[in-house]
């Protein structure tokens, strides 16, 4: 049996790009998805593109309390061999943290933090187990710097990047490796879903086919850390040159100009919902 690619969020964006190099690599597929309608479609192309890919769709919402080892019974029942394992879905709150809702903070943290880091921890024995596997956590630039009016975002890719790193070197020797990817803003249905679709700063957007063949490249060499493009490696830095609290204030009045471009976008159309 083919070894087997994870990929969580794989109906779009960066996971469905993954998903396609991923079956360039002669990788079977386990592509995991909240939305069944958009990942049958996507199932359906990529059955097209490469016919020799085995597929498997799971539909299920990443942050159901237990949703890990229900995806784990799943791949012990179809006898899955996981070798990639994506944490790519993702999702962001844009605004005020006393103004925006709770149950969409909570899924938000559940889904980064909560069920990422659950199926790595039940898939990783088997892995070390075959000594050899890869794990890929989708974080994002933002994991480097406090993000006001995005703050439980940015706290929850914090996350990501820590735990990924230091599981990079739990894991020398045994065959495995983990890696974070650091992608700064990118051509994908994310920022129209947080509320933030214009965003005041556009020229540093890549297409998600970019990100994900460096994600996959940086992953196969083992790098602990994969951060995308000159002005995010740049933005990565920038912490180190200056104080945190400066780079918060110039974070925070980017993000202050676009909150209030989407006010009035929103007084100018009120029948227009934005929200995820």
């Amino acid at each position: 049996m083919k070894t087997t690619a994870l990929i969580t969020g794989a109906a779009g964006g960066i996971g469905f790009e993954f998903a396609k190099i991923a079956s360039q690599a002669n990788y079977s597929l386990l592509l995991i998805d909240i939305n069944e309608a958009l990942l049958a479609e996507k199932k359906a192309a990529l059955s097209i593109l490469y016919p020799q890919t085995d597929i498997h769709l799971m539909v299920c919402n990443l942050a159901e309390k237990g949703i890990a080892e229900k995806i784990h019974a799943h791949i012990l029942e179809q006898q899955l061999f996981i070798e990639i394992l994506f944490n790519n879905a993702g999702f962001g709150n844009f605004g005020h943290f006393i103004e925006t809702d709770w149950a969409k903070d909570e899924a938000m943290l559940n889904v980064h933090m909560v069920t990422a880091t659950h199926l790595t921890k039940l898939l990783l024995p088997a892995m070390i187990h075959r000594k050899r596997g890869y794990v890929l956590n989708n974080a994002s630039v933002a994991a480097f710097v406090p993000g006001p009016l995005m703050s439980t975002y940015h706290a929850s890719k914090a996350y990501l990047l820590s735990f990924t790193q230091a599981l990079a070197n739990e894991l020398r020797g045994s065959g495995v490796s983990a890696t974070v990817l650091c992608p700064g803003m990118t051509k994908t249905g994310f920022a129209k879903a947080n509320g933030n679709d214009d965003p005041n700063i556009k020229f540093n957007i890549a297409p998600a086919e970019d990100v994900a063949y460096f994600a996959f490249s940086n992953m196969i060499k083992g790098r602990p850390v994969a951060v995308p493009g000159i002005w995010n490696k740049l933005s990565a830095f920038l912490p180190r040159l200056l104080s945190r609290n400066r780079v918060t204030n110039m974070v925070g009045n980017i993000q202050r100009k676009n909150h209030a471009k989407r006010a009035d976008s929103k007084q100018m159309a009120p029948e227009l919902n934005l929200d995820f």
